[in-house]
């Protein structure tokens, strides 16, 4: 990781989005960052609630099979194939009497039909680490960044992500799990020509883990770069944005509530 891109990001993110939380960044590594690895949970856990209770507030977070709580974690990180008997009921209208279903599908059949557009992948190694972007290392090697944000922020990102290219659709909002659309749709859009950002956590069963007024945004590393190297020639520079960024300042408290007056976690 370049240091003085990292300096850079963080001056002109502090300029034009002021306020606003820092993004987090994930990649894999063969082992996990000492003291960063959580016990593996007792039952279910949404892995979005130990990025919000730990990365968010500034905090490493390593994690392997066994610490992902999650099914859908451990298959949307790379790290099984292996799916929940019935799955297609329980996306969908479930099984009476032995399984509630989640009702995100009108039948099982389109659920089969989902999942052909979203295969497993297989992790490139043992652990995914997450940061948030001030506590990067020079010997990290991020794979995508992900925004927590509001509506002004999205706006601000969506604008950046679509400056330099001519095609309408350099952002895809899939349907997918929370946790899918910030490591598993991001991650497969790095192999591609032309890396598009991840609008996401649509997903009811994540949403209670983030603010009412939050979705994410998930930026591939090659994409990001250069969203991070147009900031001083696009649209931030202009009175259009200046009238946003000054609404931003003013709501700073409301964008960034983990930076509340003795968080000391940055």
């Amino acid at each position: 990781m370049d240091m003085k891109l990292k300096e850079r990001f963080t001056k002109d993110w502090n300029k034009y989005f002021p306020g606003a939380e820092l993004p987090m960044v994930f990649y894999y590594a063969d082992e996990a960052v000492p003291g960063t690895l959580p016990k593996s949970p007792k039952g279910h856990r949404c892995m979005i609630a130990d990025l919000a209770a730990r990365v968010r507030k500034g905090k490493t977070l390593s994690m392997n099979v066994e610490a992902i709580g999650c099914g859908g974690g451990r298959r949307y990180t790379g790290f099984t194939e292996i799916q929940m008997p019935d799955f297609e009921y329980f996306l969908s209208c479930g099984i009476p009497g032995k399984l509630e279903g989640e009702r995100y599908k009108k039948s099982p059949e389109l659920v089969k039909e989902h999942l052909k557009y979203q295969t497993a992948f297989k992790a490139p190694a043992d652990h995914i680490v997450f940061k948030r972007w001030d506590r990067i290392v020079a010997d990290d090697q991020p794979l995508a960044v992900v925004f927590f944000a509001p509506p002004d922020v999205l706006s601000g990102l969506f604008t950046l992500a679509s400056f330099d290219e001519g095609n309408p659709f350099g952002v895809i909002a899939p349907f997918c799990a929370g946790c899918a659309s910030i490591i598993d749709y991001p991650y497969r859009e790095l192999e591609s020509g032309r890396p598009r950002a991840v609008l996401g956590i649509f997903d009811v069963s994540a949403r209670p883990f983030v603010p009412p007024g939050e979705l994410t945004f998930a930026v591939p590393w090659t994409k990001f770069l250069r969203m991070a190297g147009n900031m001083e020639e696009s649209f931030l520079i202009t009175r259009s944005w200046s009238t946003v960024r000054k609404r931003m300042k003013r709501n700073s408290k409301t964008l960034n509530p983990s930076m509340k007056k003795g968080d000391k976690s940055r």
